[in-house]
């Protein structure tokens, strides 16, 4: 009997792993497809899971919060992900994202240091945790900025779904909202455009209805619209609803005209969308002639950018401009808006904000265009994006901040009636603080790089390295902009830098293998509100580590990978491989052995045959980028040389599964 007994408790424990098990897996494939909400739903439930899994666990639920927009929620799982040993830098990255949004300043900017610490490959990362950095210095100061107006919830509108990026038109108040009947397969509705009619007072606002039934489609996302001057013209994004017929994957511009007696005309694709990228939040200038928008397409500077493109009477488009570094950042900008004094206003987050989407105004001044912060109570420490102004005063704008009716709502300010005016009662600003309203004081920065050169001794420790040769070139130019040699302490510098550039560092030195450091400006800038002298001199500091050409010596080439069973090069393995392709230019006098390792889930002699072709693979691209053949040499060695004898997880497999180069010649 306890036998039985036994063998019946061992079933129900199998039982209960294998349906923890697939809870996990159904888990992760809502995760893949974006079912951010279902993901949870099924992960959070996991509790009996292998050691190894857990970090992956609690990183997957943090990043479904995170990807939702729930960043507060995140922050609990990504710290057990931490306590379960997370090797994955940018996690530290969105974390301290996540406790700025709570409001963790001090700790948020411990996590941005450590993850610029890492030195992630990540370009726009990188720049972004730089201009966080700054920011989290001076968020003292941004909290202080107050304008003297308070914004209401129109909840006469506002429901538990999303309601944001109002529009003006006539005496109505055009929204996007997320009402439809339609659904995706995580439960949220799709959204769509909606009116509601103005009244003398928001109280009176009248009831939401389909802003057009020309501009409704049940099964596409539509929204963030804009119209011209004249209310005529009506550009807005729309998304694409799965089928093939759909001329982009993703979401576009499109413009509709109103005729008179019939209403809105079927909308058509704007010529200046990219269809291969996201395009959508356009806005009119103030002539009509000129739409400003957000877009992610290709040549930006990282994340969304906003835009800009003229088109004339007929509705035909020129070419779109991107409306450079002082505005754009390697994050997000998106929600632009010009007032009727030709002002320009935007939400990003990657200028220096209080929460995440802050409201911002461009300002010229001097002939040199800076972006302010509007202070509270425009934004708080959640998303605040989509203002708009009516001519009359009332002030418009979306948040999901604290207190709302649910997700995305709009807010309000309500301009005094004429009465109360003629009654000598003061008008409170519309849009900006006070100090958007005069000339703004530019302060200058000259920015220096200086640095040490060093090698490792047996001890691993740092030794300074005199006489090293340093050549600084700008991005994509091989002619160096500055070169000079280390002093006998190993430093080099201090070297005048742009305030905008990129650069690379080479360093090389007899019997040392040269090597290259990216170093950029991007992000680095210091805000203005941090600036106390008409003029600042600061310096930036980096080091090289140059290493000892040894013969036999064995370097690891980091993410070549393959798929299964094939040895052909993918496009992120040529990435890599281009980098040791960089170090034989640069270091022309040795000769390699490329070598390829599997793991041990296949036959010897499988393994042994797969390795060598991958290696041949990798040094045939190798030699397609202009290296002599004669120079490096390709073998397999299978899984002869295991790093790990007796892997069990995918982590420990992939380990095994490298690429390496030695030296095995010098001339």
């Amino acid at each position: 009997m306890k036998k039985i007994l036994s063998l019946f408790t061992f079933l129900l424990l199998s039982s209960g792993v294998f349906a923890q098990l697939q809870l996990y897996k159904r888990g992760l494939a809502s995760f893949d497809k974006g079912q951010y909400d279902l993901a949870i739903k099924d992960l959070a439930k996991v509790n009996n899971i292998a050691e190894s899994e857990k970090a992956n666990l609690n990183y997957k639920i943090a990043e479904a919060y995170r990807l939702s927009n729930r960043w507060v929620e995140a922050i609990p799982y990504y710290e057990k992900a931490f306590e379960a040993k997370l090797l994955i830098p940018e996690a530290h990255f969105h974390y301290a994202f996540a406790l700025k949004a709570a409001e963790k300043y001090d700790m948020a900017l411990r996590e941005l240091q450590q993850f610029i610490d890492s030195k992630s490959t990540i370009k726009a990362y990188n720049e972004k945790a730089y201009r966080e950095v700054n920011t989290l210095k001076i968020i003292g100061e941004l909290k202080k900025k107050q304008t003297d107006i308070t914004f209401k919830n129109l909840s006469q509108l506002n429901t538990s779904g999303a309601e944001f990026s109002p529009a003006i038109l006539g005496d109505e108040l055009v929204f996007t909202a997320s009402r439809k009947a339609k659904t995706y397969s995580n439960g949220l509705p799709y959204v769509g455009l909606y009116k509601a009619r103005l009244a003398r007072t928001m109280a009176e606002i009248g009831k939401p209805e389909k802003f057009s039934a020309a501009i409704f489609d049940e099964e596409r996302n539509e929204g963030t619209p804009t119209f011209s001057p004249d209310g005529k013209t009506m550009i807005y994004a729309r998304g694409n609803t799965g089928k093939r017929k759909d001329l982009s994957p993703d979401m576009d511009l499109y413009i509709s005209r109103y005729v008179d007696g019939s209403g809105w005309t079927e909308p058509r694709y704007v010529s200046a969308s990219d269809s291969a990228s996201w395009d959508g939040s356009p806005a009119f200038s103030r002539d009509g002639k000129t739409i400003y928008f957000a877009s992610n397409r290709p040549g930006g500077l990282g994340g969304i950018d906003l835009y800009r493109v003229n088109m004339d009477a007929s509705g035909r488009f020129g070419n779109p401009v991107n409306l450079g570094k002082e505005v754009n950042t390697a994050g997000d900008e998106m929600f632009p808006y010009v007032s009727e004094d030709g002002r320009l206003f935007f939400a990003s987050d990657g200028h220096p904000g209080l929460g995440k989407l802050d409201l911002f105004i461009a300002v010229r001044s001097a002939g040199k265009i800076t972006v302010e912060n509007m202070g509270a109570p425009y934004n708080s420490n959640m998303d605040d994006f989509g203002l708009v102004m009516s001519k009359k005063g009332d002030i418009f704008f979306s948040s999901n901040r604290a207190g709302g009716t649910g997700d995305d709502d709009i807010y309000y300010y309500e301009a005094p009636q004429k009465t109360e005016i003629a009654e000598n009662k003061p008008m409170i600003p519309i849009a900006t603080p006070d100090s958007l309203s005069k000339p703004t004081e530019i302060k200058t920065v000259r920015y220096y790089l200086a640095g040490t050169v060093y090698t490792k001794n047996a001890n691993n420790e740092n030794i300074p390295l005199d006489s090293v040769r340093i050549k600084i070139l700008t991005t994509g130019q091989e002619e160096p902009m500055t070169e000079i040699v280390t002093r006998k302490d190993g430093k080099f510098g201090p070297i005048n830098l742009q305030e905008d550039g990129d650069y690379i560092i080479l360093g090389s030195k007899k019997n040392y293998l040269a090597k290259r450091e990216d170093f950029s400006m991007n992000g680095r800038a210091i805000p203005q509100a941090l600036l106390t002298k008409a003029i600042t001199d600061t310096t930036f500091y980096t080091s090289l580590n140059l290493e000892e050409i040894a013969l036999e010596k064995t370097f690891r080439v980091e993410n070549i990978y393959y798929d299964l069973d094939k040895w052909d090069i993918r496009p992120d393995a040529a990435i890599e491989l281009d980098k040791l392709v960089q170090v034989l230019v640069d270091n022309p006098t040795i000769k390699i052995e490329l070598g390829s390792h599997t793991d041990s889930r296949a036959t010897e002699i499988y393994n042994q045959r797969l390795s060598q072709r991958r290696a041949e693979s990798a040094v045939n691209y190798i030699v397609s980028k202009g290296i002599d053949k004669a120079r490096i040499t390709a073998k397999g060695y299978g899984e002869s040389e295991l790093l790990i004898k007796n892997a069990r997880t995918e982590d420990e497999h992939q380990t095994n599964r490298r690429t390496e180069f030695k030296i095995i010649e010098v001339e």
